[in-house]
Order: structure tokens, then C-alpha cells, then sequence
């Protein structure tokens, strides 16, 4: 039998919330308020790496897109919308009939699979940007998980890695605050013996030939009521990095 990232469990309960994917105020509405700090974050470092031109309505034009874990397809749909030929992956096929129809009612051509990186590194394929976003936390083999991520990524290309960091701040904050007291998501969303490190993710990224670019932390500015970008790497970040050409 081959090595697999699948965890059941966490299937299990994405599935079960696979209806509200789409729904701003429901279960995934911190994933909506924190979507556009994400994407805009991702579109820049796009824009930057592949000289891109910011005057055009679809400035990604020809770039190829893998989001791993891409859920409903919140990140898909805005990424095709602005030019590149998206992949969307996720191993709970609920999920990919959700995107699916989604993405069919807003008249987007985009490329679902129930599948997994692994496979996808087994049958081949690259990528010029490779999509890991909030998704390392609920597989298991994460040594095998960040280097089927890493071989899907291109000579030249880039990887954007999102999750959440290993601290006592993190435990009250996105654990204890997020689920239990402010019933931002479900309990049990996240268990924070997963989380990982800066360096541990740095670890995992060049041991697979990858270069990390930089860190940027990711924080909710509650009177604002929304997330920014910030140098504060202690809860939320994002690492990039690429594959030299």
C-alpha cells in the first residue's frame, strides 16, 4: 500500500461542513474575512515574480495554479478570474462537487479533481504556483505532504505555504478564543499539536530544493474587523518560497 497524507478524520469533518463553503456568514466565515488578505498577498508576489503587467483586467494570463486543499474554491475562482488556468484539489469529494457547481454557476472554467499532491506528483504534473494554504495542520505524514507540495512546483515557479504557528498564543487565540469563546469556527477544527514552526516549515521547504523567500505574519485588527498583513509571525503566517529556474 502507498504512503498516503490523507487523515480520515479530517475529511470526515470538512465534509460535513462542505454546504456552507460559499455561505459568508456561516461556518467558513472567518475563512471569507480572511480570504482577501490572502489573495491579494498571493496575487502581488505573482504580479512581482512573473513580471506581470498591473494594468491588464487578467494579469495572470498563462500562469498555471495548484491550490492543495482548495475546499469550496474560495481561492480558485478569484485566481481564474484574473487569467491563470487553476487546478483545484482536495481528497473530500464533497468539497469538489460544492466548487464544482459554484464554479459552473459563475461561468468559470476550472479544474477540479478529488485527488491528491502525491497523486498529482505521481502522475507528473507542475505547476508554475503551487497553493498550500491552511491545510498542513490536518494531514498526517507531513514530511511526505510538503514534499509532494514542493515537486509540484516548477523550475522558477513559487510556493506559498499558510498556517498556523506552534505558541501558547496561538492555543488561546485561534484554538481556545477562536472555537471555544468567540465561536468563530466549529470545535475541534484544529488541534494545535499539529501546528508548525517558521522553521520547522522552512525545514520541510529547502530539504525538497525549494528557497525560501520570506515570512509574513497574518493578524485580525478587531476594529477594523479585518485581517492584515503583518511582521508578527506569532499566530497566522505565510511562507514563500520558489524553485530556482
Amino acid at each position: 500500500m502507498s504512503e498516503t497524507t490523507i487523515n480520515d478524520a479530517e475529511i470526515a469533518k470538512f465534509t460535513a461542513m462542505a454546504e456552507e463553503w460559499w455561505n459568508p456568514k456561516g461556518k467558513f466565515k472567518p475563512l471569507h474575512k480572511f480570504n482577501p488578505v490572502r489573495l491579494s498577498y498571493i496575487r502581488d508576489n505573482l504580479i512581482s515574480h512573473f513580471a506581470r503587467d498591473t494594468t491588464v483586467m487578467r494579469p495572470l494570463e498563462g500562469l498555471k495554479i495548484v491550490d492543495i486543499g482548495c475546499g469550496g474554491g474560495l481561492l480558485c475562482e478569484p485566481l481564474t478570474r484574473l487569467g491563470a488556468t487553476v487546478t483545484g484539489v482536495d481528497a473530500a469529494e464533497r468539497n469538489i462537487t460544492i466548487a464544482k457547481i459554484h464554479a459552473e454557476k459563475s461561468g468559470l472554467d476550472i479544474d477540479y479533481r478529488v485527488t491528491t499532491s502525491e497523486a498529482l506528483v505521481a502522475a507528473g504534473e507542475k505547476f508554475d504556483v503551487v497553493l498550500n494554504m491552511e491545510v498542513v495542520e490536518h494531514v498526517d505524514n507531513v514530511p511526505l505532504y510538503m514534499k509532494s507540495c514542493a515537486d509540484l512546483v516548477a523550475p522558477g515557479g513559487l510556493m506559498f505555504t499558510a498556517t498556523l504557528n506552534r505558541t501558547a498564543r496561538a492555543y488561546a487565540l485561534a484554538v481556545v478564543g477562536a472555537e471555544y469563546v468567540l465561536r468563530w469556527l466549529p470545535k475541534g477544527t484544529h488541534d494545535w499539536r499539529k501546528f508548525l514552526t517558521p522553521d520547522e516549515i522552512h525545514s520541510l521547504i529547502t530539504r525538497n530544493g525549494l528557497k525560501v523567500i520570506e515570512d509574513k505574519g497574518v493578524v485580525f485588527h478587531p476594529i477594523a474587523d479585518e485581517w492584515k498583513l503583518s511582521d508578527d509571525t506569532g499566530i497566522n503566517y505565510m511562507v514563500l518560497a520558489n524553485r530556482p529556474a
